[in-house]
């Protein structure tokens, strides 16, 4: 009892962001780069993940080229990441301690182009959950031997809003999402005795990503009317809460699904 307490207490130890090694999946473009970044202006070496925008990953890494490695990998490919794993680590020469699941495959936040509830298919439901769930499962797995030789972890997988406030039919995204959070919290009763961490960061739509700008400016006004703030959050507010899970201020927090939008949703 005694040893498995000491155990526990040391493992749940914070390293500081400007120790951490960190990886983002999808990173070179909006809130990937938006929570890289932050990163980075912490003090932290991050894997920029990217699949097919080069040219974005790379000026974001020129802007900081101490720190940042830009490395491209299709996230729904396991053997890809693990390669992606061994890169980073070879060139910090430390491994990797904190990974967020940002990537989102092939998607666009535009409501009108959605399939609707008798349109929904099949393999609409299977490209988003390849993307969504088994994507970041295969993220996580590659990155737990790092977590484990540097007796310290933190996973922080980006979710949505959108399954307690279903405003818009993303079916498809909503539901593969509201998996990832099934998995979060499992996850994180499965691997808090080595001392790593899991936990969600969920934003409702935000101002502006790629992803999001298909979406119509009325609709942001609309948003931003009904939350407390009077706006609609942005990538770099969102990024801030990520920082937070990764921080010593969340080192006893795990398995939590925290809501960033403005207070549109309450819990």
């Amino acid at each position: 009892m005694n040893t498995q307490t000491t155990t526990v207490e040391t493992s749940n130890s914070a390293l500081p962001l400007a120790e951490q090694q960190v990886l983002v999946t999808g990173a070179a473009r909006g809130l990937g780069a938006a929570i890289s970044t932050a990163f980075l202006d912490a003090g932290a070496n991050v894997v920029l993940n990217y699949h097919s925008s080069r040219q974005a990953a790379n000026d974001l890494a020129a802007r900081y080229p101490e720190q940042a490695l830009a490395v491209q990998a299709d996230v729904r490919e396991a053997g890809q990441l693990k390669d992606l794993v061994r890169q980073a680590e070879e060139h910090f020469g430390k491994p990797l301690t904190t990974l967020v699941n940002n990537a989102l495959v092939d998607f666009s936040f535009n409501g009108d182009a959605r399939p609707k509830a008798g349109e929904l298919s099949a393999a609409d439901l299977s490209k988003q959950f390849t993307g969504s769930v088994l994507a970041p499962v295969a993220a996580i797995q590659a990155v737990l031997p790092n977590m484990r030789k540097a007796g310290f972890g933190r996973i922080i997988n980006i979710g949505t809003n959108l399954f307690q406030h279903p405003v818009v039919p993303y079916h498809d995204y909503t539901a593969t999402k509201a998996a990832l959070l099934s998995l979060t919290r499992t996850f994180a009763d499965d691997l808090g005795p080595e001392g790593i961490t899991v936990n969600m960061v969920s934003g409702g739509l935000l101002r502006t990503t790629d992803a999001s700008a298909a979406t119509p400016e009325e609709v942001f006004d609309f948003i931003a009317s009904g939350t407390p703030l009077r706006k609609v959050t942005s990538p770099a507010e969102l990024a801030d809460a990520v920082l937070f899970f990764a921080s010593r201020w969340a080192r006893g927090v795990t398995g939590q699904n925290l809501i960033v939008d403005g207070g549109l949703v309450k819990g």
